[in-house]
């Protein structure tokens, strides 16, 4: 069985919030998953000291090409993770589509990807309502004091 998590990173790739605000957004969504059956696993923030591809793991099954809109294998993409790590010092890849050099945040994903150098995870949330709505985003936002992003993966 695979883990779930909602991933939250800023709108701008480059952004980090003060530590503060990163333990009080952490905080918060811990208390929105938190419950009698102890409904979340984990709720961690993590600082990067580079911009972090904030993947949707095994939710990815297709990629195309911001050029072309050609298909792009995930294979593809796990290995340029697997060069990289999943910092990267330039966003722009040659794709093997069309040989264009492309932004990594311009490809079109099937499921929702980031690029990022914070983000707070909540590992396994299983309350009813999985992802955070717009009213619980905005709060988020307050926090840490800029626009988040929500990215649903599975590992």
């Amino acid at each position: 069985m695979s883990d779930g998590y909602i991933r939250l990173i800023p709108t701008d790739r480059g952004w980090q919030p003060t530590p503060e605000g990163a333990a009080a957004a952490t905080a918060y969504v811990a208390r929105l998953f938190s419950g009698p059956e102890d409904d979340v696993e984990e709720v961690e923030y993590e600082f990067y000291d580079r911009v972090t591809l904030i993947d949707a793991g095994e939710n990815t099954t297709r990629i195309s090409c911001s050029n072309c809109n050609g298909d792009l294998d995930v294979e593809w993409l796990n290995d340029l993770i697997e060069e990289n790590g999943e910092s990267f010092d330039s966003m722009d890849v040659s794709v093997p589509c069309c040989g264009a050099v492309v932004s990594l945040d311009s490809l079109r994903y099937d499921w929702p990807v980031g690029f990022a150098r914070f983000e707070v995870s909540a590992m396994n949330p299983t309350r009813a309502k999985y992802e955070l709505d717009a009213e619980e985003l905005a709060d988020v936002t307050a926090l840490l004091g800029h626009p988040v992003a929500q990215i649903l993966a599975h590992y």
